[in-house]
């Protein structure tokens, strides 16, 4: 699988993918900055009278529920990536902490073709279950992935992701990815990942630049997203305890770190298995 993560980040520096992301105002500039730093160009617009010809010069689509107002220029664009066969990638952002949410959430993936969610544990679970343990942009403690709950949530991204048709990742302190036939379990990262806004949005960004470079490989491109941040995170965190710095210097260092990944540190520090149904 190293290898194809190889393959997809060199297609994706090759391809140099538009992506098209209707995101947040608190993480627009982070997320265009990842999209940068993947070697994709991002573009970002939510006026519903030019989404869909914005989206139809794109290689694929990211949707962010925390640009809410922009629910109407969401459904036009995912329509238009849909009939297009764009890869859209969907981040249900505080999905289950409103009533609004929630409905936003499972109307682009009733009424679109989502190629990946993306969300934490309780976003996902709130969509495969109905619960409503979210807790404004960060995961309920009782929802998220340990050790001791793991087979319990891969059953579970596996059987929703077999449900929607799209590839599922749910991201944590353990991440996990499934097409409904494979799941990838990460392990590592960093624990300042939680500590600054916009970690989960930029993940959003980056698989829909890796999803626009490779449209047929969506569950490849979702991991090696993962894989990528997932390293990026360790190598930003380890200088900034180098240097004392904080959480402002950590998010600035993991986008430099995306930017400049090598495929020698990917095999040196990523951890991850895939498991086959």
């Amino acid at each position: 699988m190293i290898k194809e993560i190889v393959k997809i980040i060199e297609n994706t520096k090759i391809k140099r993918p538009l992506v098209h992301a209707i995101t947040n105002n608190i993480t627009v500039n982070d997320c265009a900055n990842i999209i940068h730093a993947a070697y994709g160009a991002p573009t970002m617009a939510q006026d519903e009278r030019e989404v869909e010809q914005i989206t139809s010069l794109c290689s694929s689509l990211a949707l962010n529920l925390g640009a809410l107002k922009a629910q109407d220029a969401m459904l036009i664009a995912a329509k238009k990536a849909t009939e297009l066969n764009h890869p859209i990638v969907l981040d249900p952002v505080a999905v289950g902490a409103s009533i609004l949410r929630s409905d936003t959430g499972k109307m682009l993936i009733n009424n679109a073709k989502i190629s990946v969610i993306r969300g934490n544990a309780s976003e996902i679970r709130a969509l495969a279950k109905g619960s409503t343990t979210t807790k404004g942009v960060e995961a309920n403690k009782t929802d998220r992935t340990t050790e001791e709950n793991l087979e319990e949530a891969i059953n579970m991204v596996c059987q929703y992701s077999l449900q929607t048709g799209s590839v599922i990742m749910m991201t944590g302190a353990i991440d996990l990815i499934s097409d409904g036939k494979n799941t990838a379990i990460f392990r590592g990262g960093s624990e300042m990942m939680s500590r600054i806004t916009g970690a989960g949005c930029m993940l959003t960004a980056l698989t829909a630049t890796y999803c626009g470079a490779n449209p047929d490989k969506c569950f490849a491109s979702a991991v090696t997203a993962a894989a990528v941040m997932n390293v990026s995170a360790q190598i930003a965190e380890k200088r900034v305890r180098e240097l004392m710095e904080g959480t402002a210097s950590f998010r600035t260092r993991l986008i430099d770190s995306v930017s400049m990944i090598s495929n020698e540190q990917l095999f040196e520090n990523v951890r991850f298995e895939i498991l086959k149904k």
